[in-house]
């Protein structure tokens, strides 16, 4: 039987015990309402005790000792009406622990329970259905409609759509493309498609996530260490009260009053509820903390450093200016350049093609094509000779046009990549590519700063004219431009020397700061592996408004936390006075204290939802 099941069965031993002693029910000889009641205190006890021994034998005492003591008192003092309602209040209170803790557990639980299994392995020209733990990297595997994606991989079929919610918070579908990266734990929701696996089950990216997940919900914060102490003391303190109310009034009742209101203790209970629901909070968003400690860590940060490169930018090649030949269409010269490129692997080709069909821009497929790598490709494109790339691949020593001399000085000085354009030998349009800052990136500084983040730091190991770039733009306090990750760490040093500090990053040189700071974030959308297994807290959206969710979410979570502590302690300290000069019996102590306990777990539950107006904006935001 498990605990669970065995503390629901005292409680309904301990109820139905109080219920039939005040209906003064005769059931025979010697079976007054005092023997019931004292029969249904009994069992509470037992279980009570063994728990109590074991936790000491391991090292823990707790203030579960007031409960054994209140109820043992109660029943040689012959008040055994106040013992049942101390096992009725005690039993409850741990059911309704259990509650607790299973409804802020419950976003954590679902990520493992729904881990693929199975995944359909295509050998030869047959299909077998085999254990996910056997898929070995290059298989080839079906995915059919609504399967969970068994690991991770690329996309082999023309195009997907992919139910990223469980994993990234993302409502919609995402839709795919042949080549782009999957993910395991996401699911298929259009139609089959094929896909090559390129890691095995255990190095996949739902793997990891169950593995931080586990971890969540054993490690503790340091606040619930701090419960944990005071909880030491509480029950020597608690005893003397009681000791010195009996010694003052003569009268042993009001001891036990005392003791009564004692039982159990809100300290242990708000905070593990309050934290484990903060961090099932932080899951449903597309946040990964590594536990009670990360979150709370998180939660005193009051610097912020970021790493530029992939954090703050995009981290790839985005499209920041083009100029067409006079009398050349720039859309029809976009629309050669990406048909050109489909049939290239650069990353540059990867934007372009992307770009070109979000314009809804007609693509055609390209003939007869030769890469040069490093330098260019080429083909035909509609029976056009197309030639794209490099000054010198293109164009060689050909004089270059007036237009696209000024055109290239609109950029002089700045990191960015030429690609230039020809048709039929004939230099047609530039593109200028580089790496242009994250559209949600001035929304999460403004959202940290109204978190209570006061400073802020980015850290590159690009030149100071990319970084004055970006800096100034973000209005930040510090920027750290040629940073090798040495250089990185020593500056993440010297800020947390000065105040506790987040660091956010994505890339595996960002690894060594990310560990040296009080919190390391990752943005883990994109498989930096590295950087992930060294931080702390993993972003799953490739955006960067869930670090403002995360602050917000962190932040409200150890307020409701410590408003639990402080407010249940203050309650049960001012119960404890009112028993000792004789204003609560112990029956009336027990029903204080129990509506104590449930007041700071319903409080301690509110970790779960949105909270304060500044939190919800946070939220909000980091969904959008």
């Amino acid at each position: 039987m498990s605990e669970g099941i065995l503390r629901k069965l005292l409680l309904a031993i301990a109820l139905a015990g109080l219920a039939t002693g005040l209906a003064g029910a005769d059931l025979g000889t010697g079976w007054t309402p005092g023997t019931i009641w004292t029969l249904s205190t009994l069992p509470v006890i037992a279980l009570l005790a063994v728990s109590i021994v074991r936790d000491f034998m391991i090292g823990r005492v707790g203030v579960d000792a007031i409960a054994l003591v209140s109820m043992s008192a109660a029943l040689l003092l012959d008040q055994p009406l106040a013992a049942v309602v101390v096992a009725v209040m005690y039993a409850g209170g741990s059911v309704l622990e259990d509650y607790a803790r299973g409804r802020a557990q419950r976003e954590l639980r679902a990520l493992s329970d729904r881990s693929p299994r199975i995944a359909h392995l295509q050998v030869g020209g047959r299909l077998e259905d085999v254990a996910v733990e056997r898929v070995e990297v290059g298989d080839e595997l079906l995915v059919r409609a609504g399967d969970v994606l068994p690991v991770d991989g690329v996309l082999l079929g023309e195009t997907a759509a992919i139910d990223e919610s469980a994993v990234t918070g993302e409502p919609l579908p995402r839709h795919l493309r042949q080549g782009d990266r999957l993910f395991s734990g996401t699911v298929n929701a259009g139609e089959t498609f094929r896909m090559r696996a390129t890691a095995m089950a255990r190095a996949s990216t739902y793997a990891g996530i169950v593995r931080m997940a586990e971890a969540a919900q054993t490690a503790r914060a340091p606040l619930m260490r701090m419960a944990d102490r005071f909880a030491l003391w509480l029950l020597p303190v608690t005893l003397a009260v009681a000791g010195l109310a009996w010694w003052l009034s003569g009268d042993p009742v009001r001891g036990l009053a005392v003791l009564v209101v004692a039982t159990p203790c809100p300290l242990i209970l708000a905070a593990p509820v309050a934290f484990i629901g903060g961090v099932s909070r932080a899951a449903k968003a597309g946040v990964l903390m590594k536990g009670s400690a990360a979150l709370e860590a998180l939660a005193g940060a009051t610097t912020a450093i970021f790493d530029k490169t992939g954090t703050l930018t995009h981290g790839g090649a985005e499209l920041i200016g083009m100029e067409a030949a006079p009398g050349r269409d720039p859309d029809e010269c976009l629309r050669l350049l990406a048909s050109l490129e489909q049939a290239s692997p650069h990353v540059v080709a990867a934007a372009v093609v992307e770009i070109a069909r979000t314009r809804d821009l007609a693509l055609s497929p390209p003939r007869d094509v030769r890469e040069q790598r490093g330098a260019g490709v080429e083909g035909l494109v509609d029976d056009v000779r197309v030639r794209a790339g490099s000054r010198s691949y293109v164009v060689d020593d050909a004089e270059t046009p007036l237009w696209a001399e000024r055109a290239a000085l609109r950029y002089a000085g700045q990191p960015i990549l030429i690609v230039h354009l020809t048709i039929d030998g004939r230099l047609a349009a530039l593109f200028f590519f580089g790496d242009s800052l994250r559209g949600d990136a001035l929304d999460t500084l403004a959202a940290l700063r109204e978190a209570g983040i006061t400073r802020t730091v980015m850290l590159t190991g690009d030149d100071s004219d990319a970084a004055t770039r970006i800096g100034e733009t973000l209005r930040l306090d510090r920027l750290l431009a040629n940073a090798d990750p040495a250089a990185k760490v020593a500056a993440v040093a010297e800020e947390r020397a000065r105040a506790p500090t987040l660091m956010v990053g994505d890339g595996i040189n960002d690894a060594p700061a990310l560990a040296s700071a009080t919190v390391g974030i990752a943005m883990g959308a994109r498989g930096a592996t590295a950087s992930s297994e060294a931080a702390d807290i993993v972003i799953l959206t490739d955006r960067l408004k869930p670090v403002a969710t995360a602050v917000a979410i962190a932040r409200r979570t150890r307020g409701i936390a410590l408003q639990s502590i402080v407010a249940g302690i203050g309650l049960s300290g001012v119960a404890m006075v009112f028993a000792a000069f004789g204003y609560l019996t112990p029956v009336a102590g027990a029903l204080v204290q129990e509506a104590i306990d449930v007041a700071v777990i319903l409080n301690a539950l509110r970790a779960l939802g949105g909270g304060d107006p500044t939190a919800r904006r946070a939220i909000k935001a980091g969904r959008s």
